[in-house]
């Protein structure tokens, strides 16, 4: 049985780290639904707009995968950019297509936790007010729809960049939304705050870039793993990082690999059937 994550929320959520910033994630025990089916990840796995990128989802799993090594973990990306608090009203479009996403992976799989990432469209003195209650009503209704009760919550902060970027002056009181995401944490079951210290942003000022997405990954891991608030970010999580970069490709992982670059044109058809040859002789 896959051991599978439910992925709610806004842009940082989906992911907008360039790929070409770091090395890439790839194991053939982290799944992603697509079209209800589970399929090797691959990124961007939540693929909301065409500047969909890197996301934590990835780096969350890999460390998932050191401590569960013969298990197969599924990641349901539902996330969308540039969404509110209001658009995932129970009810909603977006509410319900989580649902269904859901559901459909509840059939192969068992539903382990939520990884929730929102807040930039609602930072506002009056939206954060209303914070705490609006969220309350959508974990609460998607809880009891998916009958997930205790299925622990990860929740992470907005990052500290925000209204010094571009866009700044949109982001002034995103603090306010901070300290109500940890307070929804802090006075909630099965449910635990992510800080963002030390994180950076992507030119748009906006979106966390691809290396500061991989340690929110493992930051929300973490907090799953210990089900304990992470209110700084870990000494060791750059360390962390790397053995998951440096984790050696399985034969079938390689296999996979080749085939995807041969199907994208990446190398010619002589090319691939040597290398698939020398693959197989090993």
């Amino acid at each position: 049985m896959i051991h599978s994550f439910l992925m709610i929320g806004q842009s940082n959520m989906a992911g907008r780290g360039y790929a070409k910033e770091v090395p890439p994630i790839f194991d053939e025990r982290i799944k992603m639904l697509r079209n209800g089916l589970w399929q090797i990840m691959s990124e961007p796995i939540n693929f909301d707009r065409p500047s969909s990128g890197v996301g934590l989802a990835s780096s969350f799993a890999a460390s998932w995968r050191k401590d569960h090594q013969q298990d197969e973990i599924g990641l349901i990306p539902c996330a969308d950019g540039g969404t509110s608090l209001d658009d995932w009203a129970v009810g909603s479009a977006l509410f319900e297509n989580a649902l269904s996403q859901a559901r459909l992976a509840q059939r192969t799989s068992e539903i382990k936790g939520i990884l929730w990432h929102q807040g930039e469209s609602d930072c506002s003195p009056e939206k954060a007010e209303q914070y705490q209650e609006k969220f309350s009503k959508i974990i609460n209704a998607l809880r009891q729809e998916l009958n997930i009760p205790e299925a622990p919550l990860i929740i992470g902060g907005l990052g500290d960049y925000l209204s010094n970027g571009l866009f700044g002056q949109y982001f002034t009181h995103y603090s306010f939304v901070n300290r109500e995401l940890e307070d929804f944490a802090q006075s909630n079951e099965n449910c635990y705050f992510v800080s963002a210290k030390g994180l950076t942003a992507n030119p748009d000022g906006v979106h966390f870039n691809a290396h500061s997405q991989r340690l929110l990954g493992i930051r929300y891991y973490c907090a799953y793993r210990d089900l304990k608030h992470l209110l700084n970010p870990n000494v060791n999580e750059n360390d962390i990082l790397n053995k998951i970069y440096d984790r050696p490709y399985t034969k079938t992982e390689r296999l996979k690999l080749l085939e995807h670059e041969f199907a994208v044109g990446n190398i010619e058809g002589k090319d691939y059937l040597m290398q698939l040859k020398a693959i197989g002789q090993e």
